[in-house]
Formats: C-alpha cells, structure tokens, sequence
C-alpha cells in the first residue's frame, strides 16, 4: 500500500511538472493529451474503409503479428536449443553464424522480407520471428547445458528412452530457462513490431503513431505510447506469472 501511495503521489508529481514546464509549437500537453485520449478510446472500435479504423484494430492487428511470428520462433528455437545443448560440437560448429546474425538490428531484414515475400503483412511476422528467435534459442541452449548431471546418468543406467527423457527430465530441467528466453523474447517482439509497423505500413499501432504524426497530431501519439506501454506491461505479467508457477512447482 505504501508503494502504491509513493508511486501516486511520483505520478501526480509527474503531471504537475509536465503541466507547470514551458512549452511551445506542437508539444503535447496533460489536458490536450486527456482529450485526444477520451477522443480515440470512446471509440475505439469504428471501421470506415480499410485505412481508417480504430484504435482497437490497429492494436489487434499488431497482437497478432507478435503472436504469430512469437510462436513460429518457439516452434523453430527450442527444439534446435535442444539439439545444440546436447551436441557440442554442432554447437560449436554453428557459433559464427549465431553470433554473426543475433546482433543484427531486425529491421535490417524488412528490406530483405519485403523482396522475398513481397507482402507487408508476411514481412512484418518475418521480422517477428527474427526478432523472437535469439532469445529463445540462447536461453534453450544454456538450459540444455546445465541440466543437472546426475539427471543425465540416471536415464543413462535405466537405459531409459530418449522421448521418455526428454519429456521427463530434460523438458522439466529446462523449462523455466525456456519461459526466461520467452520473456525475453515476447518483450522484444514488442519493441520491434512499432518499428516494423511505421515501415510497413497498413494496419497496427506503430502505423497508428506514423499516420498521427503526419497530421501533427502529437496528443494521439501519447495517447499511443500509453497504449503501447500498457500493452507490453500485460504481456511481460502474463509470461511472469507463468515463469513463477513453474518455478514454484
């Protein structure tokens, strides 16, 4: 209670810093912001033509692209995570390319997606799984690697099957650094997907926040980042809460 109270009074004190500071030209203000605000989100479900639509849809549209191309990496990541923990020597054989690749900035790759797939919506998942991939993949292989050895001679002296180990020992051994590399990796789908969206175009929130500042329209793109940050809090809680149970059981 006490936290919840300091944190009131840090952001009431926030407001009225930003409402006292000098401003001038287009930047925003707390009241034009709650304006444009109650303006977008007491409509935010209206459709008028593919272009125009509101709110809600573009933050669907930009859900949906992260899940998609979130799950794709999953799919592709952990169970090349498995192959590379175990296998040292592919591991080590692959490590270029892997270190080669993981820093490159996903966005660099939108050019490369737009050419192969010449489709902005399959772009934009393209991107995603870029994105998601690393984190997945690098937080599987150290799992993999320190699962307890004793796990290990145990399944070796039973002679127990391999599906048998994998879904009894290495999976649960490995699972909360997994969901880690799934926070991560959700967290940055999220960051990149803004980006990506501006680029792209169509739909989505990023597009959203562009299209606004083509028209000046400085309140609605905070109104966004709001909308954004709130979004990216809901997602990074539900993947916490996931991460506690399993280390809990």
């Amino acid at each position: 209670m006490r936290a919840g109270a300091l944190g009131l009074v840090l952001f009431v004190l926030f407001i009225g810093v930003w409402h006292l500071a000098p401003v001038g030209g287009l930047a925003p203000t707390p009241g034009g912001v709650w304006r444009r605000g109650v303006e977008i989100l007491s409509d935010p479900f209206y459709r008028d033509g593919p272009g125009s639509v509101g709110v809600f849809w573009h933050l669907l549209t930009s859900l949906r692209r992260v899940l998609t191309g979130f799950l794709l990496a999953a799919v592709i990541a952990i169970p090349l995570g498995f192959l590379l923990g175990r296998l040292e020597i592919l591991r080590w054989a692959v490590d270029p390319l892997v270190q080669i690749l993981r820093p490159v900035s996903p966005l660099a790759w939108l050019p490369i997606g737009l050419a192969l797939l010449h489709d902005a919506e399959s772009t934009a998942v393209f991107v995603i799984v870029l994105s998601a991939l690393w984190p997945i993949l690098l937080n599987t292989i150290d799992a993999v690697r320190h699962i307890h050895p004793t796990y290990l001679k145990l399944t070796r002296t039973l002679n127990t099957p391999l599906w048998l180990a994998v879904t009894q020992v290495w999976v649960p051994a490995t699972l909360p650094g997994i969901i880690t590399g799934l926070r991560l990796s959700l967290s940055t789908s999220w960051l990149v997907i803004i980006a990506a969206e501006m680029l792209v175009g169509g739909q989505g929130i990023g597009f959203f926040v562009w299209n606004m500042w083509n028209r000046l329209d400085i309140d609605a793109i905070v109104v966004a980042i709001v909308l954004i940050g709130l979004t990216g809090l809901i997602l990074d809680h539900l993947v916490a809460a996931l991460q506690r149970t399993v280390r809990h059981d």
